[in-house]
């Protein structure tokens, strides 16, 4: 996620379980993940602001606690604050796997998030996805390059009948880099275009598609 997309209550080195937001001039009382605080500071620490924000976090949890015994992936951990809000809608039974390639910043999430619901991968998503092309997720979170904006089609190949496939960052910020809005619209239409699912365009958050693999 880029740094200029974050809300204002993720750039606060003052993080706790709770957060203020104002919506449509109200106060709202957001209850957030207990690791969530520690997870934010050390990634400043490191200078990565690429995290899941709080709107984003909280879509995760609720998709999360509509599956029961449910298996999770994630592509692209960061410091792991997508974790965090997956975890908490989790059951007991589920299973959640992350990738991420950039062992340093993956290294944050692993030395706070100590739940066995989890599993850290190490390595190029691309890659993953590659070796896993026959297993099924009932919910992934795309948030890196690779299940995204390339092997696309083979991370849509491994969404579940009734899962969910999430994707972030699709609304236009100064610092996109040349050509990078092409990208976006391009990947925009392809999910337009799926026939096998159902999607939602939300121009809420830094802008997200959620698609649904339709059951038989």
């Amino acid at each position: 996620m880029l740094a200029s997309q974050k809300k204002a209550a993720m750039s606060s080195t003052d993080f706790g379980s709770r957060t203020n937001s104002r919506r449509q001039g109200r106060m709202i009382l957001i209850m957030q993940p207990p690791e969530l605080n520690e997870i934010i500071q050390k990634a400043q620490q490191l200078r990565f602001t690429m995290n899941c924000d709080i709107e984003t976090g909280q879509l995760l949890r609720t998709l999360a606690s509509s599956k029961r015994a449910g298996t999770f992936l994630e592509l692209g951990t960061g410091a792991g604050a997508s974790i965090t809000w997956i975890l908490e809608g989790m059951d007991s039974q589920s299973r959640l796997v992350s990738v991420e390639m950039d062992d340093s910043i993956q290294s944050i999430a692993r030395s706070i998030i100590k739940d066995e619901r989890v599993e850290f991968v190490t390595e190029d998503g691309s890659i993953f996805i590659e070796q896993n092309k026959g297993k099924k997720f009932d919910l992934i979170f795309a948030d890196t390059w690779p299940g995204k904006f390339y092997h696309l089609e083979e991370a849509l190949e491994m969404v579940a009948e009734g899962g969910f496939y999430i994707i972030d960052d699709l609304n236009p910020v100064d610092s996109w880099s040349l050509g990078h809005g092409d990208k976006v619209q391009s990947l925009r239409m392809k999910m337009r275009g799926l026939h096998d699912f159902r999607i939602v365009e939300l121009n809420w958050s830094t802008g997200l598609i959620v698609a649904t693999r339709r059951t038989k």
